[in-house]
């Protein structure tokens, strides 16, 4: 009997399942897209239930590709998933979703994150390592429901991750017994005790949100339960098929990366691209109000890192594709975009985006996605170079903030699917005056979820030998002097422009926007 292991990652454009062999060679796969809904200005929010059916549907898929190279389901020996760190909905007593499911890119929550913030309170800091609340964290979202949620109000019984969703269900297991893994806990931002990896009395008190609806904490490889006959019938997989508590997909692609102890840098080139750096623990100098990065705990024991992130920065590729040049159904279209880009010199003649398509926060709440200071000379390609640039630009930022709390990032590994473009890698080289480094395998995250799931299984006992295995360097980019030097001028331009420039525009750019035909 072959022994395989079956990973999923629930990622915010797409969801890919995967099964790997005992040497954690890839078997098969498959992946589908999501939906993203837009009800209203800066409101970004997904429907669970679909994120539950695509992975069924993947995992169909998967097994059926399986049984047609000679191997059974039944040779599946566990099932582990990662999904998004920052994103929650509420679930009845059934374990079925009550609420949309709201995730990082939505800002509808920013007037009671100023509230929060406003109380001046270091008990977040102190025990979250997150000394200010963000739009972005599920803590903010869970008071949302709590505040505007009839459904939630009336039949909610626990708020659940989307990973643990579709775990849960794909166990048979009810609200009551909803889940979450202590990496994908720290998600949440505020609420707990990072290094206890426990909910806060205290913290939860002051949130004014109940601790009944908080899910149970367990190790990323626990076993929750097997795979019901429900879904047996619907995935092909083998009743009673072990299945993992899961973890956090930002968790999981720094494991794949390579990063196993602190000082290491990551950049998680995904929807939202999430630059990370690993610690020995909470760094007062990173920790501090106004920094804007977020402190979380690793999947293994111990570990923790901080990340600062771009909100739409894959979102903004993902959107000049599909929307601008009217490709959605072409995903080699980036490819082209990048090979005619390559030809554009570094600046982009010029051209500035910013990328603000779902909306700014704080100082910039007002702000909304624009290109700057085209001219008839410029096309499609000019835009796209620009377009990266401007999320680059983001990049330096934070870089600037771990530099000056002493974190070398001369080296910085890039992951997930934004990790396939050679030019994308290169301008971040040129633009942080560092070396990149791609890895072979870009979606780290799902065969990292294998070596859990054989863990869980009992297969194994340390994951960190088999992991050093699965990372095998696929490429190399070093800066370019002359452009590290002319991005940095105009990173210090482009700063003026958005911080001090443009301010006054805002508030005249949002109220073009809301003006209507009088009916």
């Amino acid at each position: 009997m072959a022994k395989l292991y079956m990973g999923f990652d629930a990622g915010t454009q797409s969801v890919k399942v995967a099964v790997y062999d005992e040497n954690f060679n890839p078997v098969a796969s498959h992946s589908l897209p999501t939906t993203l809904h837009y009800p209203q200005p800066g409101w970004v929010q997904m429907n669970i239930d679909e994120f539950l059916n695509i992975t069924v549907e993947c995992m169909k898929k998967t097994v059926e590709a399986i049984k047609g190279k000679g191997y059974s389901p039944s040779d599946i020996a566990a099932v582990m998933g990662d999904g998004i760190i920052c994103g929650i909905c509420g679930v009845d007593e059934n374990g079925k979703a009550v609420t949309p499911y709201i995730n990082y890119l939505d800002s509808r929550t920013q007037a009671d994150v100023d509230a929060i913030n406003a109380k001046n309170l270091d008990i977040w800091g102190r025990e979250t390592g997150n000394p200010e609340t963000n739009c972005m964290f599920p803590a903010m979202f869970a008071r949302w429901f709590l505040a505007n949620s009839e459904d939630f109000r009336k039949k909610g019984v626990k708020f659940v991750h989307n990973a643990p969703y579709i775990l849960m269900n794909l166990a048979g297991l009810k609200g009551e017994d909803a889940f979450i893994d202590w990496g994908a806990m720290s998600g949440w931002g505020l609420g707990y005790k990072v290094e206890k990896k426990e909910w806060s009395d205290e913290q939860l008190d002051i949130l004014g949100i109940d601790k009944k609806y908080m899910p149970r904490i367990l190790k990323p490889w626990d076993i929750v339960g097997g795979v019901s006959e429900e879904m047996a019938a619907r995935t092909g997989l083998v009743a009673g098929t072990p299945v993992c508590a899961g973890a956090g997909d930002t968790m999981q692609s720094m494991l794949g990366s390579g990063v196993f102890e602190a000082g290491q840098g990551v950049d998680v080139a995904g929807t939202c691209a999430m630059f990370c750096v690993s610690t020995k623990g909470i760094v007062p100098e990173l920790s501090k109000k106004g920094s804007g990065l977020i402190f979380n705990s690793g999947t293994l024991e111990n570990t923790y890192f901080y990340w600062g992130f771009i909100r739409t920065g894959g979102l903004s590729l993902r959107w000049f594709k599909d929307n601008i040049c009217q490709k959605a159904d072409d995903s080699s279209y980036y490819r082209v975009l990048s090979e005619k880009a390559e030809e554009v010199p570094a600046g982009s003649n010029g051209v500035v985006f910013l990328p603000y398509l779902t909306g700014g926060t704080g100082e910039f709440k007002g702000a909304s996605g624009m290109f700057l200071n085209m001219t008839l000379d410029d096309d499609q390609f000019v835009q796209w170079r620009a377009v990266l640039e401007a999320i680059g630009y983001d990049y330096m930022e934070i870089t600037d903030t771990y530099r000056a709390a002493g974190v070398d990032l001369n080296r910085i590994t890039v992951t997930e699917g934004g990790s396939r473009d050679s030019l994308w890698n290169q301008i971040k080289a040129d633009m942080l005056n560092a070396t990149v480094v791609r890895y072979r395998n870009a979606g780290g995250a799902v065969v990292t979820n294998c070596v859990f799931a054989a863990k869980a299984a009992g297969h194994i006992e340390d994951v960190r030998p088999l992991l050093e295995k699965t990372i095998i360097k696929d490429a190399e980019y070093t800066s370019n002097a002359d452009n590290s030097t002319l991005y940095r001028k105009l990173f210090d331009l482009k700063t003026k422009l958005v911080k001090t420039d443009l301010q006054p525009a805002y508030a005249t750019l949002m109220q073009m926007r809301e003006t209507k035909v009088e009916k």
